[in-house]
């Protein structure tokens, strides 16, 4: 089944996860027990709502987990908040909102013991905004706080990513970023900017702000006591962890950023350029590439670049440093079979795609897609119209005044007027370009961020871009960025989670955002490897908790990539940026002890296009 299919039926938020936070420095124990029977294909628990008689029953047996209590704390707080609903979970129990949580259909299972309450907020007459708290029965004496992330346009609570929190000793928040709705789905924005203005960073803010202060009296923590509060989100998530932590520096301890889509004014309007390029997507239109030929331009890539890292392993680790050579897949004029190779016209439209959104003047407005991102390329190429993601962007967010429907039929283009308006208006205010975070740094505040070299939806590149950003920002010093933010590439992982169609099975999980419910409605972090060395989460709060910076993390994969009952197949180190996992050329490749965390040397010289030298002869490409 392509990502493409999965995304379209169940929206991209299900792109699950769950997070992983500790509860003691050391190693947490297994508590893992896997459900997921299918290989690119997730299990989907459909849990029922407790009944009205149910959890009416067990709120009056409850000291706090009650309406009348939590009311009364919103009182305290003298907030336009109200309480919505207030379940007490029981051990082993299951809580969520199923179908009417479109986004987050998939209840998460197995829970601790705990109180699962939901508040709404009107921030006008025209919009509101809902979030849920997982607030467990019993926490440790260091009390943290976990808040997760959506995706794409979701609008809904993901309770499946919050149930890390509990399971980590921690509470745990989302917000629905004050709609209702799948990842696809961008018609609730058009003409309502207090609507754009709550998905863009508002939601996310005041959640954070009342929900800390929730946390603090229903635990009845001492205002100088600590409260740790950790982040962990992926593509939006990625881009609301960004913006909140750019903006408001004292909302995060830590930030567990993947693959952020955070320069929405250009990254948008890039993804409908780039589905421009592939329509009219039928025989009248000679560079249209159709769907069954990505996989030749995979095959072909892996066949060029695998061996850059000295390892035959079906894995691209290093696209930047492959020379790939798009000629070799053009078809030649005689007695060519064209199902097996690329016109000169669909190898412009791969150029394209690969050298990414450049204006009339050679000005780059966008990067382009990572080599070896061709399995996911459907999402924005394999349709008969730009993605949503795009073209939902461009007509509901940006030119929703207009008086008449945008018309992109016969559009092969967008203008750099595009990009100008979308960066003057920023719908929602959304981006999340503020590249100088002193104030976060200041604060001890740490980022991992990181990305799938084979994502095919936010290209990998633009993560690069931010994090070179920032490293401009601090005086080109790359050694005081990764004080507190670390960049992790990770070879074969697609769009936030997994190998694109499980091709190639590269290790991918390290416990990141949707990749725990994608595993199973039950798992909380890295299926047996619940630790500081295999979960990123884990990581990132002995890094700011502890000061034991993240060196490297163990990314897992399993021989069913989704499946752990079906025994680990691959584990490597992914590596903090500018670092590579290299070979130590005698070990067995699947395991982790046969690689360490290295510089990669190139012989290569700087491009002159503003590329960083880093030390030790590194240099990434432009």
């Amino acid at each position: 089944m392509t990502l493409w299919r999965f995304i379209t039926t169940t929206a991209v938020a299900i792109l699950l996860s769950t997070f992983h936070a500790l509860t003691s420095p050391s190693p947490l124990p297994n508590l893992h027990s896997a459900t997921t029977t299918s290989t690119c294909k997730r299990n989907h628990h459909f849990q029922p709502r407790q009944s009205q008689g149910q959890h009416d029953s067990r709120q009056a047996r409850h000291p706090k987990c009650n309406s009348q209590y939590l009311s009364s704390i919103l009182h305290t707080l003298n907030t336009p908040a109200t309480v919505e609903n207030v379940t007490p979970v029981p051990a082993n129990g299951s809580y969520g909102e199923g179908a009417s949580d479109p986004a987050y259909p998939v209840n998460p299972t197995n829970l601790p013991p705990l109180c699962a309450v939901t508040f709404q907020i009107d921030y006008s007459t025209m919009a509101s905004y809902r979030f849920g708290l997982f607030l467990p029965d019993k926490l440790p004496s260091t009390k943290r706080l976990l808040v997760v992330g959506n995706g794409g346009f979701s609008g809904g609570i993901n309770w499946l990513d919050m149930a890390a929190g509990p399971h980590h000793g921690m509470a745990a928040l989302s917000t629905d970023t004050g709609h209702n709705s799948t990842a696809l789905e961008t018609s609730w924005a058009h003409g309502h900017a207090e609507k754009k203005e709550l998905w863009g960073w508002r939601a996310m803010h005041g959640s954070v702000v009342l929900g800390k202060q929730i946390f603090q009296r229903y635990y009845q923590q001492l205002d100088h006591d600590k409260l740790w509060t950790y982040y962990s989100g992926c593509s939006t998530g990625g881009r609301q962890g960004l913006r909140e932590l750019q903006e408001f520096p004292d909302s995060f301890d830590g930030a567990l950023i993947g693959a952020p889509a955070w320069w929405t004014a250009r990254l948008n309007p890039f993804l409908m350029q780039v589905g421009l390029y592939n329509v009219p997507a039928d025989d009248s239109n000679p560079y249209h590439i159709p769907l069954n030929k990505f996989s030749l331009l995979l095959e072909e890539v892996i066949r060029q670049c695998d061996n850059v890292d000295g390892v035959q392993d079906g894995i691209v680790s290093s696209p930047d440093k492959c020379g790939f050579d798009l000629g070799t897949l053009v078809c030649s004029e005689f007695g060519t079979n064209i199902s097996k190779c690329l016109t000169a016209e669909q190898a412009e439209t791969a150029r394209k795609v690969y050298e990414g959104w450049l204006s009339e003047d050679g000005e780059l407005l966008y990067p382009g897609l990572t080599l070896s991102s061709e399995n996911q390329w459907s999402i924005l190429l394999g349709g008969t119209v730009p993605s949503p993601y795009g073209l939902g962007y461009v007509r509901d967010f940006l030119f929703d005044n207009d008086d008449k429907e945008l018309d992109w039929t016969g559009t092969s283009k967008l203008g750099k007027d595009t990009i100008d308006k979308a960066q003057r208006l920023d719908p929602g205010h959304s981006s999340a370009i503020q590249y100088d975070i002193s104030n976060f740094k200041d604060r001890g505040g740490k980022v991992i961020l990181y990305h799938g070299l084979a994502d095919g939806l936010v290209p990998e590149k633009g993560s690069w871009w931010y994090y070179n950003k920032t490293i401009d920002t601090f005086g080109a010093d790359l050694d005081a960025v990764r004080e507190f933010i670390r960049y992790f590439q990770i070879p074969g992982m697609g769009h936030c989670f997994s190998t694109p169609d499980c091709k190639p099975n590269a290790p991918w999980n390290i416990g990141g955002a949707f990749q725990a419910g994608l595993m199973g409605s039950d798992t909380w972090s890295v299926p047996g490897f619940e630790d500081v060395d295999h979960d990123a989460l884990l990581a990132l709060m002995a890094w700011t908790e502890e000061g034991k910076a993240v060196d490297k993390l163990v990314a897992t994969t399993w021989h069913r990539p989704t499946d752990s009952n079906t025994g680990v197949f691959i584990q490597r180190p992914i590596c903090p940026w500018p670092e590579k996992a290299v070979y130590d050329g005698v070990g067995d490749v699947n395991e982790a002890g046969s690689w360490e965390c290295a510089m990669e040397k190139v012989s290569c010289c700087r491009n002159g296009k503003g590329g960083w030298r880093a030390k030790k002869g590194w240099l990434p490409s432009g």
